[in-house]
């Protein structure tokens, strides 16, 4: 994954793939700064979800932010962030069917198409007015 606006410094041997979700109602900092010569900072937003690359060693900083100030309120390992990429294995599709080895039924079930005209005729109920 290219990082766009800061690239990854080269010397950085190991780099992972990681996931950080704003579960807060406030707006978040991420920053890491235990990496020299690389800058990291984005803003999260309550409930947004930032995906990025690091080096392994990387800490996440989350400073929350409050009116005008912004405080440290956690730091995080980014190898605990770590998600793992999909291969191109496993994105090949296969159109047979899986079933789940517990309940012996068929996880992905077929989809039942109905034809023919599905439409009914509008009934309104009418209201009268009793004098």
């Amino acid at each position: 994954m290219a990082q766009i606006l800061d690239p990854l410094p080269p010397e950085q041997s190991r780099n992972i793939l990681c996931c950080y979700v704003n579960a807060t109602s406030k707006i978040q900092v991420a920053r890491i700064s235990n990496i020299p010569n690389w800058y990291f900072e984005r803003v999260v937003f309550p409930g947004q979800r930032l995906v990025f690359e690091a080096p392994s060693e990387a800490q996440l900083e989350i400073h929350t932010g409050m009116m005008a100030s912004a405080i440290l309120s956690d730091k995080i390992p980014c190898d605990r962030l770590a998600i793992n990429e999909i291969s191109s294995y496993e994105l090949e599709t296969n159109s047979e069917k899986l079933e789940d080895p517990i309940n012996k039924k068929p996880i992905v079930h077929s989809i039942k198409t109905k034809t023919g005209d599905t439409t009914k005729p509008l009934t309104i109920a009418g209201f009268a007015s009793i004098d």
